[in-house]
C-alpha cells in the first residue's frame, strides 16, 4: 500500500522540500536567540551551547530523515543525508564568514570548544570510514562502531567541558577577537520560559524533519535519482536551512563563538546520524550496506573538516572576499563533490 506521500505528484514533493525548509530556516532564527539567551543563563558559554544544545536541536530533522530511511530499507539516503548535511553545513560557515565584515570568523571567534569540536568529528568520520571499509561484522544487525561512536563522542565532549573551566591552552586575543561574554539581561531571563521557547522550537524542526524524510525517499522511487545525490541536494541541504539562518543570525546578534560552534558542534553531532542509522537499520551494518558514492562523500567530509581545523588554528584575519584561506578551499572541495555526484 503507497504512503501518504507515495501518492503526491513531483510538485508536491517539491513543494513540501520547500514548505519544510522554510519553518526549519525560521525556527532556527528563534533558536539562535533562545540558544544566546540560554548560554547567558546557564553559564555555559556560546562554544559549548553552539555545540550541544543548539547543534543538537538543528540536527533534529537530519536524525529524523537518516532514522526513517535506514528503517525503510534506504541506507545509501541515511548515510548522504549524514554526510550532505555535514558537508553543506561547512559551506554556510563560510558564508556567515562572508557576512562577517571586520576580519576572518575564525579568527575573531577563537575558542578552545570548536578545535574539540571539530577534532572529535574528524574522529567520528574516520571511524565510520573505518567500519565501512573494514571487515564485515554486526552483532545483532548493529556493527561494534556503533556504540563505539556514541562512547567517543561523551568523552570528547566531557574533557572540552572540563578544559572550558581549566584550559592548558589559551587562543591569543587580537583586536578583532570578540569574547564571549554573559549579557545582563540574559542572565535576568526567565530559565523555565526560556527551556519552554527551546521545547517548542525543538518539536516543530523535527516535524519539519519527518516530512523531508519521506519526501526524500519518495523522490529517489520515482525519479531514480542516486540516494547519494537526493541526501547531498535535497534532504542534507533542507534540513541544514537552519544551521544557516542561526550562522547568519548569530553574527548579527555579535555571538560569534555561537555561530561557529553552532556549525561544529553540530556537524559532530551529525557524525551520529550514521551509528543511529545503523541501529534504525534493520537488514544487517549499514556501513557494509553503502556503495562508492557514500565512502567519497565521507572521504571529501573529512577532508572539508582538517581544512576547517586548520584555519582555526592559523586564524588568518582576513583573505580574498574577507573569508581565510580554508573557506576557499571549502568551497571548492564542496563544488567538486556535487558534481562528482551529478556527473558520476
Amino acid at each position: 500500500m503507497e504512503s501518504f506521500f507515495q501518492q503526491l505528484a513531483l510538485p508536491w514533493i517539491g513543494a513540501a522540500f520547500l514548505l519544510s525548509g522554510v519553518v526549519i530556516a525560521v525556527v532556527g532564527t528563534i533558536l539562535t536567540g533562545v540558544v544566546d539567551r540560554l548560554a547567558d543563563r546557564t553559564r555555559l558559554g556560546e562554544a559549548i551551547s553552539g555545540g550541544l544544545m543548539l547543534g543538537a536541536t538543528t540536527s533534529l530533522p537530519d536524525i529524523v530523515v537518516s532514522a526513517s530511511a535506514a528503517a525503510s530499507g534506504h541506507a545509501e539516503l541515511a548515510v548522504s543525508n549524514a554526510l550532505g548535511g555535514i558537508a553543506v553545513q561547512t559551506v554556510f560557515l563560510v558564508m556567515a564568514d562572508i557576512a562577517y565584515r571586520r576580519a576572518n570568523l575564525e579568527h575573531a571567534a577563537a575558542s578552545l570548544t570548536n578545535l574539540f569540536s571539530a577534532t572529535l568529528l574528524i574522529m567520528l568520520l574516520a571511524t565510520s570510514l573505518l567500519a565501512a571499509t573494514g571487515p564485515e561484522m554486526a552483532l545483532w544487525a548493529i556493527h561494534p562502531a556503533t556504540p563505539a561512536l556514541f562512547v567517543i563522542y561523551l568523552l570528547v565532549q566531557r574533557m572540552a567541558a572540563r578544559h572550558r573551566d581549566d584550559p592548558a591552552w589559551y587562543p591569543a586575543e587580537t583586536r578583532e577577537t570578540v569574547p564571549d561574554e554573559p549579557e545582563a539581561r540574559n542572565v535576568r531571563a526567565s530559565l523555565a520560559g526560556l527551556w519552554l521557547r527551546f521545547a517548542g522550537a525543538a518539536l516543530t524542526v523535527a516535524v519539519a524533519g519527518y516530512v523531508v524524510a519521506q519526501s526524500g525517499i519518495t523522490l529517489t522511487e520515482k525519479t531514480g535519482l542516486s540516494s547519494s545525490l537526493v541526501g547531498v541536494m535535497f534532504t542534507g541541504f533542507t534540513t541544514s536551512c537552519a544551521e544557516l539562518v542561526v550562522a547568519i543570525a548569530a553574527v548579527r546578534r555579535g555571538a560569534l563563538t555561537l555561530a561557529v560552534g553552532g556549525v561544529i558542534g553540530g556537524n559532530a553531532f551529525d557524525a551520529l546520524l550514521i551509528p543511529i542509522s545503523d541501529l534504525a537499520y534493520r537488514e544487517g551494518s549499514v556501513y557494509h550496506a553503502l556503495p562508492d558514492r557514500p565512502m567519497f562523500l565521507m572521504a571529501v567530509t573529512i577532508l572539508m573538516t582538517t581544512v576547517l581545523l586548520l584555519g582555526l588554528l592559523r586564524r588568518q584575519r582576513r583573505g580574498i572576499a574577507n573569508i581565510g584561506f580554508e573557506g576557499s578551499i571549502v568551497l571548492l572541495l564542496y563544488a567538486g563533490m556535487v558534481a562528482y555526484l551529478v556527473f558520476s
